[in-house]
């Protein structure tokens, strides 16, 4: 009863809150009444700068977001020009539309007779230009503000390829995508999410590959996202993820135009977030996480060696220390004869079962890892010699940690970075077969690893099996799973995402 009340009361909150979006305001063309409209929304905030201009008897009206605009185009191509014009015979619509088409010298302006959207657009750093009598108001795109220059991604690190990763800014990613993909084909829809924060969207794909069903799905998932402020794309993957109940995600995320153009050319959606330096690529495929760009600007047979070695690191990472905590608890006939010995000694000097000893070695890396990503990289060093120093070779002299577990612990941690991208999934599952191998053996990880497969093989997005193309299996897609072909081949036409689906 009581979650039932909480959901209805949420449900309530936000269609009021929905309610009070839709509520528009009109221009009214009074120009005393829609100043003080926009000082009463905007409050007294010091960077809201308005300027008056009476010319030729008609007064105009510009208000700007300091810090955002480019103070000299606007005082060369707009406000100058407009100072100087000549607007005796126009009327309030005629005088704002002979300034915006006749007078000023920008290019980038647009129209809107709701106050809402104007001053939405004037907080994202456009110049809004009112005027005695005109019922609406013109939008210059004069946006200039301190932004991060493109450089190399620090989370896709390739050999060969392009330096360039996305950025903060919303227009400079989109150009980076349109530098790369010089084709009308190349669509893209922006939309607005977010009651406060108003952030834009940008959801782009090729018309020609894409499944049209696809992004009307995309589109309307990220329509419906009732989310008050969003400042980051992770806060959307979970309306375009259906898949509630698992660790693993149907959509991928990627810091390089390169590959999120490669994505599109198989008939997938990218969206791109405002002030997010990462773009969303769904539907994702299971396989793909263990692919990169590298593997495409190699020669094929290197590719197919890297893939496996990346599969069988990954499986290393999920599943060792749940198997070495098996075999020292329930299975040590499997442990061969040389070492038996070696690490019966090693173990039966630490006062912790192996199971806990386990968990807790993993623990402290974890806080390790948190910890290094977190602190200032001024001191990030002193992290590192901490860790390896003091949890590891203190902890085995003084008999806390065996020698044994820190190899398990080390292959483990080398291992999860093969594949960065399901470092997330990886982690939580490394946790459970450590406790489901010290309660069941290897009775238990077969178990889980069984558990595993069908929760993979369970998820889809947007009509796409994430196990695709090995479950349901597509032989004609398997030119590019483990393996690849050669450019000969796979030059014409990459495999396209629609071709995958149930």
């Amino acid at each position: 009863m009581k979650n039932r009340w909480f959901t209805k009361k949420v449900e309530e909150i936000t269609v009021e809150d929905s309610q009070k979006t839709a509520e528009s305001v009109k221009i009214s063309g009074d120009l005393q009444k829609d100043r003080a409209y926009l000082k009463q929304s905007l409050g007294d905030s010091f960077d809201v700068k308005y300027r008056s201009l009476n010319v030729s008897g008609r007064e105009f009206l510009f208000v700007m977001l300091d810090g955002m605009c480019d103070n000299l185009l606007i005082t060369e191509q707009i406000m100058l020009p407009v100072s100087k014009g000549d607007f005796s015979s126009f009327d309030g619509d005629g005088a704002l539309s002979h300034a915006a088409d006749r007078v000023s010298g920008s290019i980038d302006k647009s129209v809107t007779r709701d106050m809402e959207t104007a001053i939405a657009e004037m907080l994202s750093g456009n110049l809004l230009m009112l005027a005695e009598g005109g019922g609406f108001a013109v939008l210059f795109g004069v946006q200039y503000f301190a932004k991060r220059t493109p450089d190399e991604p620090n989370t896709e690190s390739q050999e060969r390829g392009s330096r360039e990763g996305f950025v903060e800014s919303f227009k400079d990613n989109v150009a980076m995508v349109r530098r790369r993909v010089r084709s009308p084909v190349l669509k893209i829809k922006t939309l607005e999410v977010g009651a406060t924060s108003k952030t834009r969207v940008c959801v782009m794909y090729m018309s020609d590959r894409a499944d049209m069903k696809m992004v009307d799905e995309a589109v309307n998932s990220i329509k419906n996202a009732q989310l008050d402020v969003v400042l980051g794309s992770g806060y959307l993957q979970p309306f375009l993820n259906r898949n509630k109940y698992s660790i693993f995600s149907c959509n991928a995320t990627t810091e390089r135009p390169d590959v999120f153009c490669a994505k599109l050319g198989e008939g997938k959606i990218g969206i791109i977030v405002d002030g997010t330096p990462d773009a969303l690529v769904v539907p994702h495929l299971f396989i793909e996480s263990f692919h990169s760009l590298d593997d495409y600007l190699k020669r094929a047979y290197y590719a197919a060696f890297a893939r496996v070695l990346k599969i069988m690191s990954f499986v290393l990472s999920v599943f060792l220390p749940g198997f070495y905590v098996a075999v020292c608890t329930f299975h040590q006939e499997m442990i061969p004869e040389a070492m038996v010995f070696s690490i019966t000694s090693q173990e039966s000097k630490t006062p912790l079962p192996i199971v806990a000893e386990a968990l807790l070695i993993h623990f402290i890396y974890e806080i390790v890892r948190e910890a290094g990503l977190r602190i200032p990289k001024s001191v990030g060093n002193a992290i590192s010699i901490v860790g390896a120093l003091v949890i590891g070779e203190a902890a085995v002299m003084a008999g806390i940690v065996a020698a044994p577990m820190l190899i398990v612990v080390g292959l483990t941690a080398v291992s999860s970075f093969v594949v960065a991208s399901l470092y997330e999934p990886v982690a939580i599952l490394r946790f459970v077969f450590i406790i489901v191998g010290g309660i069941a053996g290897l009775y238990g990880i077969v178990f889980g690893f069984a558990a595993v497969l069908v929760n993979l093989a369970s998820l889809s997005s947007m009509g796409v099996p994430y196990t695709s193309p090995l479950s349901p299996t597509k032989p004609g897609a398997w030119r590019d799973m483990i393996g690849r072909e050669s450019w000969r081949q796979m030059g014409r036409r990459r495999m396209q995402i629609d071709k995958l689906k149930k």
